[in-house]
């Protein structure tokens, strides 16, 4: 897939497309081609797709078991059970726009590619298989150092929906390469890429575009100490108060704004926090972990503390 982003990153277009690779050993010649979208369960199901008349669109005359020349039960399986319909992308040749047919086949769909190719043995052809535009995507950056370290991480968003300019059908899974208009002349800049597994109609898809380095968040540990001690009748302390004071600093070096979430976790269920600053939204997420939800100008930079204390021994009872 490719996604190109507008250039304030609200809408995307989104095109797909699907590699056809013959390794059968024998020639094609103007063959329609067929793709199934789907996950396919039991093996009664799969002979019944391949006893309908022309199942594949093969060019060749269909034999008495219901199977296309050239392609046996055992590859048939091998395609098409406990995985998504088949799909990959790479580079080619611009071709003419086909129209795609879709039709719905109980549990998966059947997407057919309109005219004939012509694929000999051993070749491969790239084709397209749907186009959206303007769909609405939302960009969101995230930062935990328990789970992606020092990084900040950029997410890309939207729902295989009609309000999303999408939810006719479910989408194959694949990799898609995400691109951004940068002016007039449509000139693109690379944005990231991320796979993703089949997504079903009405469902939200969260994308993964890795690591970026014009938006920096930076924690800094800036004062440790303990407090309020509690002692038993020997003199020890069972009981006392650890405070610590953190200050966060975050960038957007970006032309754009951008949205950040910065998760922390105080690896305690007793503990107590206050901020100070510009922290935006600050909400609880668990028993252990919060959440600031911060929006940020284009070249602009925000700075916040917070104190937590957590509670030992007695304390935290």
């Amino acid at each position: 897939y490719m996604g190109t982003l507008s250039a304030d990153e609200k809408t995307m277009f989104l095109k797909g497309y699907v590699r056809v690779t013959n390794n059968s050993g024998e020639d094609y010649e103007n063959a329609q081609t067929r793709l199934i979208v789907g996950k396919v369960h039991m093996l009664d199901q799969i002979a019944a797709l391949a006893r309908r008349q022309h199942p594949y669109g093969s060019p060749l005359p269909v034999r008495g078991n219901g199977l296309d020349a050239g392609l046996s039960r055992r590859d048939l399986r091998n395609e098409l059970s406990e995985m998504d319909a088949v799909t990959s992308f790479g580079g080619g040749v611009m071709m003419e726009h086909k129209k795609i047919k879709k039709e719905g086949l109980s549990e998966y769909f059947l997407y057919t590619i309109a005219g004939t190719e012509t694929i000999p043995t051993g070749w491969a052809k790239r084709l397209p298989s749907f186009e959206a535009e303007a769909v609405p995507v939302i960009n969101l950056y995230k930062y935990e150092e328990e789970r992606y370290g020092r990084s900040v991480i950029r997410f890309l968003s939207f729902k295989n929906d009609e309000d999303h300019k999408l939810g006719n059908t479910p989408i194959p899974g694949g990799l898609l390469k995400i691109y951004r208009s940068v002016d007039d002349e449509q000139h693109l800049s690379y944005e990231g890429q991320s796979s993703f597994k089949y997504i079903p109609v009405e469902e939200d898809v969260e994308l993964n575009l890795g690591r970026v380095q014009n938006v920096v968040v930076e924690s800094k540990l800036m004062d440790q100490k303990t407090d309020r001690y509690l002692f038993d009748r020997n003199g020890n302390p069972n009981g006392w108060d650890e405070i610590q004071t953190w200050k966060m600093t975050v960038k957007n070096t970006r032309e754009v704004p951008v949205k950040i979430e910065i998760q922390r976790n105080v690896h305690t269920q007793y503990w107590d926090l206050t901020n100070k600053g510009d922290h935006g939204k600050y909400e609880k997420v668990d028993q252990d972990t919060v959440k600031y939800t911060l929006e940020l100008a284009p070249r602009s930079k925000k700075e916040f503390e917070y104190q937590l204390t957590k509670y030992h021994g007695r304390r935290a009872e």
